[in-house]
């Protein structure tokens, strides 16, 4: 065929892969188009379209396949990414970016401070009457419980009264020690719990106090004419008085052991608690120095290294995607080209068959007149007669 050559075919189908070996030549697939077209069938074609797509699989199938295998691979090492990145934020948000640090940012680290919180007349307020609170409770303890003892008639009391003041203080040392233990939790919700439970026990300490001195409130409201006209020689110690009015072993009452016990578990336990709320209110207001939280430090390199792979793995993802596609296209441009050199191979029969049948229509009707012309010259000869004095010869146009 002329209007299709084998060279545009050729340069049609360059794009292409090289053929393998014993993969037929171009030549091939142009005469497997024109046969289709020589055929005349409806469904030429299809036939053609399904025979350029084997070809073009049978090229590309391996690299296709590879492609797709590669994207998988991306997209699974993505999500897994992505899982891991989901992680670690879910950590850092919890952490705080700096921590407290009394002895200042080390070389290297940030000096740059947390914002604080301006004073207000609400916690000033509350941080007066906190430090209030602790300070009264301390001396009122303090006195209490060394007056306790000065009382108490010990003899070493009663020679070096100092001693009772010392041992009273054992007190706001108690409290403190509760105070350095919320210190060094570094945890929210264990500082929570510790806060709670510290607050549970002062409370129940305050209620034990007040129940205790309750007890002996009737006793202690007594002057002293009242005790003497109470008393009588045949007066005998009763013996329906509850455990608390009992003594123990050493002489003691419960109910003072009671007062006293009770006194110094909500002294301590309260002023622990009045005291954390005054360093929680401080350090609201309070930009102190800090320095990078280690663990935050290191989740974040590794978020940044996270980053870095899915970045790389997207890329290679597009990559592999954009061949693909590529090959896609490149099918469906073959498939256009054969589709158009079939419709062109079958308008050009088309065509031809036409002329060819012009062409024989004309030499029939030339030929049908040449034999016309030859039969009419044949019998001229034959219709005339020989000529005589009685018969003149006639013309057989007007014979006719």
């Amino acid at each position: 065929m002329t209007l299709l050559s084998r060279q545009t075919y050729a340069a049609s189908a360059s794009n292409v892969p090289n053929f393998k070996t014993g993969e037929p030549s171009d030549q091939v697939h142009l005469e497997f188009i024109r046969d289709q077209a020589a055929i005349a069938d409806p469904a030429g074609g299809e036939a053609v379209e399904a025979y350029h797509r084997s070809l073009f699989l049978y090229r590309n199938a391996g690299e296709m396949e590879r492609l797709d295998q590669q994207a998988r691979l991306h997209e699974h090492r993505l999500r897994g990414l992505e899982l891991r990145l989901s992680e670690i934020e879910g950590q850092l948000s919890s952490l705080p970016h700096l921590l407290a640090n009394p002895l200042g940012p080390q070389p290297g680290e940030p000096t740059e401070r947390p914002p604080s919180t301006p004073w207000n007349a609400w916690d000033v307020a509350m941080f007066i009457l906190a430090g209030v609170g602790v300070v009264g409770l301390l001396v009122f303890g303090i006195f209490n419980i060394s007056f306790n003892l000065l009382e108490s008639g010990l003899v070493t009391f009663q020679e070096n009264p100092v001693r009772a003041y010392f041992w009273a203080a054992l007190l706001p040392a108690g409290a403190l020690a509760v105070k350095v233990g919320w210190d060094c939790l570094r945890h929210p919700k264990l500082r929570g719990v510790y806060l709670w439970s510290c607050l549970v026990l002062g409370i129940l300490g305050v209620l034990a106090w007040l129940s205790a001195y309750a007890a002996v409130y009737p006793s202690l409201s007594k002057n002293t004419a009242e005790r003497i006209q109470s008393l009588s020689v045949f007066s005998a110690p009763t013996s329906d008085v509850g455990w608390l009015m009992g003594t123990n072993s050493a002489g003691t009452r419960w109910i003072d052991i009671l007062l006293v016990g009770s006194q110094a578990v909500a002294e301590i336990f309260v002023s622990a608690v009045l005291g954390i709320y005054m360093t929680q209110v401080f350090h609201r207001h309070h930009s102190a120095r800090s320095s990078r939280n280690p663990r935050f430090s290191q989740l974040e390199e590794q978020r940044v290294k996270l980053e870095t792979e899915m970045s790389r793995e997207r890329l290679g993802l597009a990559e592999a995607r954009g061949q693909k596609q590529r090959l896609e296209h490149q099918l469906n441009a073959l498939l256009a080209f054969a589709q158009s050199a079939w419709q062109r191979e079958v308008a050009l029969r088309r065509d031809q068959t036409h002329q060819q049948r012009v062409l024989l229509d004309q030499i029939a009707s030339q030929l049908r007149e040449q034999l016309g012309g030859m039969v009419l010259g044949n019998r001229v000869p034959a219709l005339r007669e020989p000529s005589s004095p009685t018969n003149p010869p006639t013309d057989i146009t007007s014979r006719s």
